[in-house]
C-alpha cells in the first residue's frame, strides 16, 4: 500500500469516526430532551396530586396522573430505542448480564452467554 493510499484510508477512517460522533451526539441530545420531558411530567403529577388534596378529593387527580404515567412510559420506551440506536452506531450489543460487547462477539466475556446471531442486540 502506497503512502497516498494510507493517507486516503486514514482520512476515510477519520470521516467515518466524525460522522459516528455526530450521529451519537444527536441521539444523546434526543435522549436528554425526553428525560427533561419526563421530569416535567413528574412535576405535573405532583401538581395534580396537590390540587386534588387541596380540593379534598383525591380521586380527582386519577385521570391526570394516569395520562402523565402513560406519557412517561412512552418516553422511556423512546429512550430505550434511542439507546439501542447508539449501540448500533457504535457496533455494540448488550448481554443480559449488562456487559457491553462488540457486535461480532459470539459469547459474552463476562458471563459466557452465547449470543444468538438471529436475535437483534437490543433484545438480549
Amino acid at each position: 500500500m502506497s503512502f497516498f493510499d494510507k493517507m486516503k484510508q486514514g482520512a476515510s477512517d477519520a470521516a467515518k469516526k466524525a460522522q459516528q460522533t455526530v450521529e451519537i451526539t444527536k441521539l444523546k441530545t434526543q435522549i436528554s430532551l425526553k428525560e427533561r420531558e419526563i421530569e416535567k411530567s413528574y412535576a405535573y403529577i405532583g401538581e395534580a396530586v396537590f390540587h386534588s388534596y387541596r380540593n379534598g378529593d383525591w380521586k380527582m387527580a386519577g385521570k391526570d396522573i394516569e395520562g402523565y404515567c402513560l406519557h412517561i412510559t412512552g418516553l422511556r420506551r423512546d429512550i430505550s430505542v434511542l439507546e439501542a440506536k447508539i449501540k448500533a452506531v457504535k457496533n455494540e450489543k448488550e448481554c443480559s448480564c449488562g456487559k457491553i460487547v462488540p457486535l461480532e462477539v459470539k459469547y459474552c466475556p463476562a458471563c459466557g452467554l452465547p449470543f444468538d446471531d438471529d436475535r437483534s442486540f437490543d433484545e438480549v
